[in-house]
């Protein structure tokens, strides 16, 4: 494609000599400002504007302030026309994006070198937005690369865990949509909204299903026991924390820095049994010591387990489950957390409603 070149010149015989001189170019002319306004907006791809300042009806600074206030022709470069003595009316010009000036009585040979340095600018700056523009879809597919490869392998570690019935994909779902809600509801507290931004949100909902993948690790004669586990078993059973936190370690390399979505994976296996009164295990962490991973799947695992059926026990009712969330305030649970929980309790009501009915329907076919 050509280069276009947009002469715009209250001068005829200014218009005529510089189209003459570039007649190797694709020219378009305008006597005024807006003869040139209307030009450039029927055609964008204008390469460059050759701009006299001193016309009538619209002069061409009013020209330079229109093309700023349009993204697209901002793009466009323009040589301003001035004359000897209008050193204030150059500095203007060049304040409202011109990209060089000549002076009239117009010198031919040298408007046309600076011209054809411009052109070159422009090729140049085309050849760089293409490449951008590459470089920028080879980042856009090489992330959603990475975000498939990512979510297929939590799909597959998690899957360990539903074939050996531990967990079902229901508790998953349930998990994972209570983790949503509630920090959507804790990032509009001032405490939280600098952290919990909308990538971080993603990643927190994106992991929640691997809090409790260290069980594959635990003998089926603990993990699938019916009934209460003696010290002894428990002890063994807590040991699913750090068998979680090594599976995902391993996907770290000693030359390269953590992947955030595997730190927040790490930080809620690894803490979501702590307790907030630093009672909890694997570390026995107090308090804010705790991860805001780790602290936010404590509440939201207590309370699915304990308003789902399991091996080893009934599903409680909601409201028992909420008391006994309220009274661990403080102990078990983040209070600031336990307060922002109970804002949204209705819905997660919901949630467990609906699951309960798709159990029900399932059951009695």
């Amino acid at each position: 494609m050509s280069t276009k070149i947009l002469i715009v010149d209250d001068s005829t015989t200014d218009r005529l000599i510089i189209s003459t001189m570039l007649a190797d170019y694709h020219t378009l002319t305008a006597c005024d400002g807006l003869d040139a306004m209307a030009l450039i907006e029927k055609n964008p791809d204008i390469d460059l504007v050759i701009l006299d300042l001193n016309m009538p009806r619209m002069n061409g600074f009013e020209v330079l302030e229109a093309m700023q206030e349009n993204p697209e022709f901002r793009k466009i470069r323009t040589i301003i026309l001035t004359n000897y003595d209008e050193i204030d009316n150059e500095v203007k010009g060049l304040e409202l994006g011109a990209v060089d000036y000549i002076r009239k009585p117009l010198n031919i040979q040298s408007l046309l070198i600076r011209i054809n340095i411009h052109i070159k600018l422009k090729q140049v700056q085309k050849m760089i937005e293409q490449d951008n523009e590459r470089l920028d879809a080879m980042v856009l597919k090489k992330t959603r690369e990475v975000a498939a490869t990512r979510d297929i392998t939590i799909q597959a570690l998690v899957g360990l865990l539903e074939v050996r019935n531990v967990e079902s994909s229901r508790h998953t779902i349930r998990t994972q949509l209570i983790m949503k809600i509630l920090c959507d509801h804790l990032k509009t507290k001032d405490k939280y909204k600098d952290i919990l931004t909308e990538a971080y949100v993603k990643e927190l909902v994106t992991t929640t299903p691997l809090h409790d993948i260290g069980k594959v690790g635990i003998p089926d004669n603990i993990l699938l026991k019916p009934g209460r586990l003696t010290d002894d078993e428990f002890t063994i059973m807590k040991k699913h924390v750090n068998y979680g936190v090594n599976a995902l370690q391993n996907e770290i390399y000693c030359d390269e820095d953590v992947p955030s979505f595997i730190k927040t994976a790490m930080e809620i296996v690894g803490a979501h049994h702590e307790k907030y009164d630093g009672t909890g295990y694997p570390n026995g962490l107090l308090g804010g010591a705790i991860p805001l991973p780790g602290r936010l799947m404590a509440i939201i695992d207590v309370y699915d387990a304990l308003t789902s059926k399991r091996i080893y026990k009934p599903a409680y009712d909601f409201d028992y489950s909420i008391d006994l969330i309220i009274s661990e305030s403080g102990k078990h649970f983040d209070p600031d957390i336990v307060v922002g929980f109970l804002e949204i309790k209705e819905q997660v009501a919901e949630i467990s409603r609906k699951f309960i009915q798709e159990i029900h329907e399932v059951e009695t076919l």
